[in-house]
């Protein structure tokens, strides 16, 4: 173990360049807020060198948090408690609605309860092993830190933790490890997690610090005099385009999966909060970092518009197989004898077996259907889908047990479904669910626009290439709850800021832009819908920059992505009007930016040209086809900025951020 006072790697030297010609390349950038000395206290220290605001101040400073997920919520809850002046955003009708309410497996925590070896440092490597070395280590282990007190946080607000007999809190596996340690409410996990938020942020509504603005959807962030200072949101009911001026900012607007069209996020995720951020100038990171959830019902058709997660907490007790002969696909599972399954996870790594990292097994479930032994209905030419059998876990454990700890998991999944998980396999395949990169933070969650804070899935900070599960809700919660109020002080120690009024020539030329905007989408009066044009994206991102991607794969995508986005601006229908409800204008807005987003994650993963996490590129893997990284090359952060539209000769500007590992060393994974 390295005491992370010496550097264990040197910056990398980028010699390929597939992606020439796609973009410019700029100045490196450093975290110039990343802490030296021990790592284990870096975070200790940092708490007590940032600054302070007495009480009388912060009544005077005013904070804006888009987003009321396990992040915006969990922070609104925290700045509100602490007396400064709170407007929180969502566009949906409820802070209960956010997206992290579909969280089921659990929450990670270093409390070393089952006595199994865990510890803080223990939790950190894993997550860093796990994000493929791709993560700022300052930041896991931060995260790794505050993860204990994520949970005591929890239970004092009541979330209903499963517990063992005796009354302690339980824990169970999660994919990438070899401990216990995700604490869970059956398949409800973030459910009760944002709940447990959501009360705590409504107490601070009825104390008057948090003012809540529901059915408003972010368009715009004003930035004046380089300071992020508002936002322009639209009235999703009546229409009208509002102005709300504060002295920071804080995005908690969750991933962008929905690139995809076919993911597991809610219908309404989407990236245009963070890509109006960027293209005011906030770095975009990692972009081509998406994660590929490996057990989610599998499509069953063109008409289908999401995916459906089932928990990875299921590969804790369910075996995942394949049949060894094509010719036994079409049988009934139950009819396939013992010796004719290929337990394939359990067999090329044996020591994590089913409980390999997300992205390994996603890619080895794709290689079985590729074969030609996936199981189920044909969609297209391939039958999608490979088996999750709990014969053994009930022959076991009974049927009660099993019902107990993933009844409701079992319930879904026979609803969506029509068959009986207790007595048939389930049938599962990879989709989109998470995506590890986001905007740029610097150590304090700061981008690099001064006075704009990202928090959450929102930002690129903790996960690297790949998550392990169950760490979502950890990062979400200590964003909110620990890192964000503690780091955000240090920032506004320099308030109360002079008032920004709302005739500033930044704040008129921000919300012009979004009314100009609106216009446009409406007198364009073309023929698709903003949802064909979505779904056609999703295609060529899942074809070309899903689960495995090629130079060529992704140039063609590039030019297919701009041809599309050509399309989109001459051949758009927008129904309805600008002053009413009105869902196809939303989503006009929102698909243009993720046909922007999808461009620029595919220059980035043409870019990198190695294999790392959720990023496999076929020209780098090794001779059993696990990914191969290449830190001599690209142990950075790509950190791009917005250079102006393609379709006008624009380029996006790489930054790179190096990654030096001071506490742990860089090898090639291996879970075998």
């Amino acid at each position: 173990m390295h005491d992370g006072t010496q550097a264990l790697n040197q910056a990398s030297n980028q010699l390929s360049d597939d992606a020439h010609g796609y973009y410019t390349r700029g100045e490196n950038i450093i975290d110039a807020k990343a802490p030296v000395g021990p790592i284990k206290d870096r975070w200790t220290n940092r708490k007590f060198e940032n600054r302070l605001v007495n009480p009388a101040n912060r009544r005077k400073l005013d904070v804006i948090i888009v987003g009321t997920g396990l992040a915006g919520g969990a922070a609104a809850a925290t700045m509100g408690e602490a007396g400064y002046n709170v407007k929180s955003f969502c566009y949906q009708d409820s802070p209960r609605r956010a997206h992290s309410i579909a969280a089921q497996g659990g929450i990670n925590a270093a409390k070393n309860y089952k006595e199994d070896g865990d510890s803080t440092f223990r939790l950190f490597y894993d997550t860093v092993k796990g994000g493929d070395y791709r993560s700022r280590e300052s930041n896991v282990y931060r995260l790794a830190e505050v993860s204990a007190n994520i949970i005591d946080q929890c239970v004092a607000q009541g979330v209903p933790f499963a517990r063992e007999y005796g009354g302690l809190l339980d824990n169970r596996s999660f994919g990438g490890v070899q401990v216990s340690r995700t604490f869970y409410a059956r398949g409800q996990t973030g459910q009760q997690l944002l709940l447990g938020a959501y009360q705590a942020m409504e107490r601070q509504v009825g104390a008057g610090t948090v003012q809540e603005f529901t059915r408003h959807e972010m368009l715009e962030v004003i930035v004046v005099d380089d300071r992020a200072r508002g936002i322009i949101a639209r009235n999703m009911v009546t229409g009208e385009i509002e102005t709300h001026l504060a002295d920071v900012v804080v995005l908690a607007t969750g991933g962008y999966g929905n690139v995809f069209f076919l993911s597991t996020n809610a219908m309404g995720s989407n990236v245009t909060a963070a890509w109006r951020a960027h293209r005011k100038g906030a770095y975009m990171a990692n972009p081509c970092y998406t994660q590929i959830h490996p057990t989610c019902i599998p499509v069953s058709g063109e008409h289908q518009s999401k995916l459906t997660l089932m928990s990875e907490s299921l590969r804790n007790d369910g075996r995942i197989w394949v049949p060894k002969n094509r010719e036994d696909c079409e049988k009934d599972p139950r009819d396939i004898p013992e010796e004719d399954r290929d337990y394939y996870l359990e067999r090329i790594y044996p020591s994590f077996g089913n409980l390999v990292p997300r992205d390994i097994a996603s890619r080895q479930a794709k290689n079985m259907c590729d074969e030609g032994r996936g199981v189920g209905p044909l969609v297209g030419d391939f039958r999608r889908g490979v088996y999750l059998d709990f014969a053994d876990a009930i022959a076991r454990m009974g049927k009660k047990a099993v019902e107990t700890k993933y009844g409701n998991l079992f319930d879904m999944y026979a609803r969506i479904t029509g068959e009986d998980p207790y007595e048939s396999p389930m049938r599962i395949y990879p989709a989109v669910h998470y995506v590890m990169g986001g905007l740029w933070v610097d150590y304090d969650l700061q981008s690099n626009i001064p006075g704009l804070f990202v928090t959450g899935e929102a930002n690129f900070s903790d996960h690297g290439a790949n998550r392990l599960g169950a760490s979502a809700l950890m990062q979400g919660l200590a964003d909110g709850y620990f890192v964000l109020p503690n780091t955000i002080r240090d920032y506004l120690a320099d308030g109360p800021f002079e008032k920004v009024s709302e005739d500033h020539p930044a704040v008129v030329e921000a919300r012009t832009s979004v009314e100009e905007r609106i216009t446009r989408f409406l007198s364009i009066n073309g023929t698709r819908s903003a949802d064909s044009y979505h779904k056609e994206l999703g295609h060529i991102m899942w074809e070309y920059c899903g689960m495995e991607r090629s130079e060529d794969g992704l140039r063609k995508a590039i030019d297919l992505i701009r041809e599309l986005k050509a399309d989109f601006w001459s051949n758009l229908k927008v129904l309805g009007t600008a002053d009413s409800l009105n869902q196809s204008l939303e989503k006009a807005g929102r698909v243009v930016d993720f046909i922007e987003l999808g461009e620029l994650m595919c220059i980035d993963a043409l870019n990198r040209r190695e294999s790392c996490g959720g990023h496999f590129r076929a020209e780098s893997q090794t001779e059993d086809g696990e990914a191969l990284r290449h830190d001599d090359e690209f142990a950075y952060v790509a950190a791009w900025e917005w250079g102006g539209d393609s379709l006008d000769g624009g380029q996006p500007v790489l930054h790179k951020e190096d990654l030096i590992y001071t506490a742990i060393e860089m090898k090639q994974r291996s879970y075998k």
